[in-house]
């Protein structure tokens, strides 16, 4: 059972997490310094480091909670299912959850506009870059495990998830890009890109256009 002091620093940590992802995306996290986000919620500088590193760290903290919820829910994906499948249906089926653990710590919408910040600052595109291509190692390690397979003999644990993580990446730019913000959007998007991935890779793009 959580004490009252537990249930205060969790309070504090989410005020911080909040108030640093209200001034990155209004005023843009090249602007914004820790001293702002501690003022924000009416602490000190050395009250922000106790909960996060840096900047880039409560830039990520909700991400890196979505990370985990879809790395587990790979894991708990049914045997019977094909690499690509259990990618597909970890992160469509498990939307609604998902949705749930951000809302712990922020309001989604706070959450999706942060996911445009991201992307159009350089410095944050890069780490989530780097954030991705290590998740993507847990997944492949993880796919191959599931296969029974060697991740460093058989490339196609990677390679799969290599086009997973592709696909992912493009659905964030092209989201990023429209007027609709909505989880509801970015679902969809994933949905339909997804269900191109095999015309993309193996199709007749001219003869599809043909006819």
């Amino acid at each position: 059972m959580e004490t009252l002091r537990e249930r205060k620093k969790q309070r504090t940590r989410e005020a911080l997490l909040r108030a640093a992802l209200e001034l990155f995306t209004t005023q843009g996290y090249e602007h914004t310094t820790v001293d702002e986000i501690a003022e924000a919620v009416d602490v000190s500088q050395r009250t922000f480091f106790r909960y996060f590193a840096g900047k880039e760290d409560a830039a990520f903290a909700v991400q890196a909670m979505t990370e985990e919820h879809f790395v587990a829910a790979v894991r708990a994906r049914p045997a019977h299912e094909a690499p690509m499948e259990a990618l597909r249906q970890a992160i469509l089926q498990g939307w609604d959850a998902i949705r749930g653990t951000v809302e712990t710590a922020v309001p989604i919408d706070l959450h999706l506009r942060m996911y445009r910040t991201i992307e159009s600052t350089p410095a944050l595109l890069a780490a989530h870059l780097r954030r991705s291509a290590a998740t993507e190692e847990t997944i492949a390690r993880l796919l191959a495990e599931r296969e029974g397979v060697d991740v460093d003999a058989d490339p196609r644990p990677r390679l799969a998830v290599a086009v997973f993580g592709a696909v992912m990446r493009v659905t964030e730019r092209q989201w990023c890009k429209g007027d609709d913000l909505s989880l509801g959007a970015v679902r969809q998007l994933t949905a339909s890109y997804l269900d191109q991935v095999g015309s993309a890779l193996t199709g007749n793009w001219r003869a599809d256009r043909d006819h």
